[in-house]
């Protein structure tokens, strides 16, 4: 049986207000950001939650250990809102999302140096077709001008 655990964090970031979820699930943590703009109410917090989590890009997973205590509901209570006035974004959180940003890098590096290599194919391409004709041109002018027709 799989164990899903799930966190967001919203807090201010220079000059827009930024969502961390953080989804871990048997053991593993992946997280997701998104930018909401101006600072968003509870009840656009929940919307965005029910129809947009499911269309959320998770980061590749990273493993965590998670500890499994029961608590006093009053020392859980002020946990959270501890919680609620922290506003950073934890460590394995900020690794999972830099290793989620590399690997668009690595992906957008290797689609544009595939564009690149298909236009220079191209333009190569277009040049040896147009060297082709100049050279069909220079025999048939040869032809006329010296009547070898």
């Amino acid at each position: 049986m799989s164990i899903r655990t799930g966190k967001l964090t919203v807090f201010f970031e220079e000059p827009f207000w930024v969502g961390i979820f953080e989804r871990v699930e048997n053991g593993k943590l992946s997280v997701s950001k998104v930018t909401f703009g101006t600072e968003p109410k509870d009840y656009e917090i929940w919307e965005f939650v029910l129809k947009e989590y499911d269309r959320l890009q998770f980061s590749p997973s990273v493993e965590v250990t998670a500890k499994e205590l029961t608590k006093n509901p009053k020392k859980l209570q002020r946990e959270i809102h501890k919680q609620m006035l922290d506003r950073g974004v934890g460590t394995k959180s900020q690794q999972a999302l830099k290793l989620q940003q590399e690997q668009r890098k690595q992906q957008r590096k290797s689609k544009s140096r595939e564009d690149k290599l298909a236009e220079e194919k191209k333009m190569f391409d277009l040049k040896q077709k147009k060297k082709n004709i100049e050279g069909i041109k220079n025999v048939m002018y040869s032809y006329t001008k010296f009547g070898l027709r």
